[in-house]
C-alpha cells in the first residue's frame, strides 16, 4: 500500500478536493477491476469516457478519484484530485506506486512499423545467453527473466508495464528489451518510463486508421526519441529516410546501423538462403540462421545494442550466431513432400513486400510462390488494395482469405484487397472466405519444390469474427493439412 501524497510526485495537479494522507492499494483505470481502497483514473478513452464511471467506482470500493473534470456529486469521504491529462497522471502515478522500477535496470525501447518483435525477441535472447537476466515486453508475451505471461498489446497499459517492470527488478532483472508502439506512445502508456536506449526501425504505411496522416504517426515516434535523456543512446537505422528525422532533437547519444549506407554498425549480405544468412558486420563475418534483408537489419540493430550495452564484440556474434527465428516471424519448414511453408506476420505492405522479394530473391526460379494473405478488419482500410497489389505481383498465386475480419463483413475487405489488383495479374488471383479452405487449396496447388506463404497472422493463435474468438494458429494448420494431403 502508498500513501497518495507519495504517488503524487510529478503529477500536474489542478485541483486537490480531501485527504492525501489515505494509503491505496492499487491503481486502477477500468471501473470494473475497482476494490477496496483503489485509486480509480477516469480517463477519456476512444470508447469510453471513464468520467461516466467514477459513482460505479466509489461504490465497488475506490476511495481516491483522479479526473480531468469534476463530478457535480462530491462526497467528503472521497478524495478528488483534478489533472490536466489523465493518461500521463496515470502512468506517473503507476510508476511511482511501483517504486520507478524503470530507474532501477537498463530499459531499452524499440520502436517503428516492422521489426519490433523480432528485434527485441533477439535482443532478450542474446542477454539471456550472454548470463543476464532479462526482461521483455512484446507483441508476442512477456518475459520477467524466465517467468512467461500472455501478452495482450504491443505496449501494455502503464500500470501493467509498471508491475512486470517490479517484478522485474526484484529478481534481479538487469536489462529489459520492451516494444513501444505509436498507439503506445500517443495514448502516453511510456510517460514516466526512464530508458537507457531507443531503437527506430523503419516507417512504411501503417495504422493510419489511428493517426490519420502520415506525419502525425511518424511525428508520434519522433517524440519518443526527443523525450530520451542524455544518459540514453538512439540508435536509428540510416536506410529509412526517417531514421534522421527521429534524431533531430533528441539529447541521447546519437548512433546509426544500415546495409546501404555509412553507419556505425555496418552490415552486408554475402549469403541469402533458406537455411540463413551469411552477413559482415562491421567487416566481421557471422553466419546466422535467420532469413532475408529485413532480418539482417534486425540483426544489425541488435548487434548495435549488445555492443553499446557493453557486451564483447566478439561475444555478441558468436550469441548472433546462435539466435533462432522469433515465432510467426518467417517461421518455416520443409515438409516429406518437398514443399516450403512460410508464416509471417506481414501484415503491412512493406513487411509482406520483404518477405515475398526474400523469398523471391532464395528461390532458383522453376518453384511457385503462393501466398495466402488477408486483411485484418476495424484497422487501416487504405492498406488492403496495396497488399493485393503486392500479393499478386510478386507471387505466382494469390490467395484472399480472411485474416481478423473482427466486425466488419470479410467478403467486404477481400473485395478492397482485390481492388489492388492490376489487370495482368487478375489471373493469378483467387479469393476463399474460409482460412483453412483457403491453406488447403494453396497446397493442392503446390508440387515439390514451391512455397507457400501464409501472412498476417504470425504467432497469433486466434480468428476473430464478430467479435467471437476462435482457435486458429497458422503454422499449426499449415503443418497439420500438409501431414494430412500428403500422407
Amino acid at each position: 500500500m502508498k500513501l497518495v501524497k507519495d504517488i503524487l510526485y510529478k503529477v500536474s495537479l489542478d485541483t486537490i478536493l480531501g485527504s492525501t494522507e489515505k494509503l491505496v492499494n492499487a491503481i486502477v483505470f477500468d471501473s470494473r477491476e475497482v476494490k477496496q481502497n483503489t485509486l480509480f483514473v477516469a480517463q477519456k478513452g476512444l470508447t469510453f469516457d471513464g468520467h461516466q464511471f467514477i459513482e460505479k467506482a466509489i461504490k465497488l470500493g475506490a476511495t481516491v478519484i483522479v479526473c480531468e473534470n469534476l463530478p457535480k456529486k462530491i462526497l467528503q469521504e472521497i478524495t478528488y484530485i483534478k489533472v490536466t491529462d489523465a493518461d500521463i497522471a496515470l502512468a506517473i502515478i503507476a510508476s511511482n506506486f511501483y517504486e520507478n522500477p524503470s530507474s532501477k535496470l537498463k530499459l531499452i525501447g524499440i520502436t517503428g512499423t516492422n521489426g519490433k518483435t523480432t528485434i527485441a525477441t533477439l535482443l532478450y535472447n542474446l542477454f539471456q545467453k550472454a548470463g543476464y537476466k532479462t526482461g521483455l515486453l512484446s507483441t508476442v508475451k512477456i518475459m520477467v527473466d524466465s517467468i512467461q505471461h500472455n501478452a495482450t498489446h504491443t505496449t501494455p497499459n502503464s500500470v501493467l508495464i509498471n508491475k512486470y517492470l517490479n517484478e522485474m527488478v526484484e529478481l534481479g532483472v538487469d536489462y529489459c528489451f520492451m516494444e513501444v508502439s505509436s498507439h503506445g506512445i500517443h495514448q502516453k502508456r511510456t510517460e514516466g518510463l526512464q530508458f537507457s536506449g531507443g531503437v527506430f526501425t523503419n516507417l512504411t504505411h501503417d495504422h493510419l486508421d489511428y493517426h490519420k496522416t502520415f506525419k502525425e504517426y511518424r511525428d508520434v515516434k519522433k517524440s519518443f526519441f526527443d523525450s530520451l535523456p542524455k544518459s540514453a543512446f538512439a540508435l536509428v537505422n540510416l536506410d529509412d529516410k526517417n531514421g534522421t528525422i527521429m534524431l533531430q532533437n533528441t539529447e541521447a547519444k546519437k548512433q546509426s546501423y544500415a546495409l546501404k549506407t555509412m553507419a556505425d554498425f555496418k552490415v552486408k549480405i554475402l549469403e541469402n538462403q533458406f537455411s540463413g544468412l551469411l552477413l559482415t558486420i562491421n567487416n566481421n563475418e557471422v553466419w546466422a540462421k535467420l532469413i532475408g534483408s529485413f532480418n539482417a537489419y534486425n540483426l544489425a540493430a541488435v548487434f548495435g545494442v549488445a555492443n553499446l550495452l557493453g557486451i564483447d564484440k566478439t561475444e555478441a556474434l558468436i550469441y548472433i550466431s546462435e539466435l533462432e527465428s522469433v515465432s510467426g516471424r518467417f517461421q518455416h519448414f520443409i515438409s516429406e513432400g518437398g514443399v516450403t511453408a512460410v508464416v509471417d506476420y506481414a501484415h503491412t505492405p512493406d513487411a509482406l513486400k520483404n518477405v515475398l522479394e526474400t523469398i523471391n530473391d532464395i528461390r532458383t526460379g522453376n518453384e511457385q510462390v503462393i501466398t495466402v494473405v488477408g486483411c485484418g478488419g476495424d484497422r487501416d482500410k487504405a492498406k488492403r488494395p496495396v497488399m493485393g497489389r503486392l500479393a499478386s505481383q510478386l507471387s505466382t498465386q494469390a490467395i484472399f482469405t480472411s485474416d481478423n475480419p473482427r466486425s466488419e463483413n470479410p467478403q467486404t475487405i477481400i473485395e478492397e484487397i482485390e481492388a489492388g489488383v492490376e489487370p495482368q495479374n487478375f489471373k493469378k488471383t483467387i479469393s476463399i472466405l474460409d482460412r483453412e479452405q483457403a491453406i488447403k487449396t494453396a497446397i493442392k496447388f503446390t508440387r515439390k519444390g514451391d512455397i507457400i506463404l501464409i501472412a498476417g497472422k504470425g504467432h497469433e493463435t486466434y480468428q476473430e469474427v464478430n467479435g467471437k474468438r476462435s482457435h486458429f494458429d497458422d503454422y499449426e494448420k499449415i503443418t497439420e493439412l500438409l501431414i494430412a494431403i500428403e500422407s
